[in-house]
């Protein structure tokens, strides 16, 4: 398969984007980003943009995907609804809109977060942007949607985008996990995979059916 993956530079992208490297199962990879990934790779093609929301004079190199692993995204602290509603909601709805029109039958992972609220009514700001995203992104004319939900992640060994303040709460990721089951950003990637591969029992995926669909062999 040939994918498309956001985000490269973050922590999160980063782990998808090397499980994408090494899959066998994928032949391509083209990272859309504001900025180089810093690796080099005979799959991996790059494509920066300054802005998500316009592509008109990338058009030609979006073409092509089965997939789409969007990845990108910002932390809600100290940002106003509106500000937070540009990057996670009119950026994604956008780039997703320019790729169902240009990629027929393509797949779209969205990496959301854990307690999302699925009605986009709710009192948590971030929780109910994201919501009606996911809402947003599973009308549009995809092949597929599949909305994850994450929790607790680990970044995959010799990552380079970790922010200081994760770094130091890896340090006790062993004793999160026993009360808050993480999974690796490598079997993130591999779930994703698998989701265009044999595809998923349902649309929005939490942190456990992501770690059921990493463990798939077939359909």
């Amino acid at each position: 398969m040939n994918v498309i993956v956001t985000g490269a530079t973050g922590m999160v992208g980063e782990g998808v984007l090397l499980e994408c490297l090494e899959n066998p199962a994928v032949e391509r990879v083209l990272s859309v980003s504001r900025r180089p990934s810093g690796y080099a790779h005979p799959k991996l093609t790059e494509c920066l943009v300054p802005d998500f929301r316009d592509l008109a004079g990338v058009e030609a190199q979006l073409t092509g995907y089965e997939a789409c692993f969007y990845c990108a995204g910002a932390s809600s602290i100290g940002m106003t609804e509106a500000a937070y509603t540009a990057i996670t909601y009119d950026t994604v709805l956008d780039f997703a809109q320019t790729l169902a029109r240009l990629n027929p039958g393509m797949v779209m992972v969205h990496v959301s977060g854990a307690h999302t609220d699925g009605t986009g009514q709710g009192k948590v700001m971030w929780a109910r942007v994201k919501g009606r995203a996911e809402n947003a992104l599973a009308r549009l004319p995809f092949k597929a949607v599949y909305n994850f939900r994450p929790s607790l992640m680990k970044p995959a060994p010799g990552q380079k985008n970790i922010k200081r303040s994760y770094r130091v709460a890896l340090v006790l990721y062993p004793l999160l996990n026993l009360f808050f089951p993480g999974i690796p950003l490598r079997r993130v990637g591999l779930a994703m995979i698998n989701c265009v591969r044999f595809g998923a029992p349902k649309g929005v995926l939490e942190a456990k059916d992501i770690r059921d669909q990493a463990a798939r062999s077939g359909a």
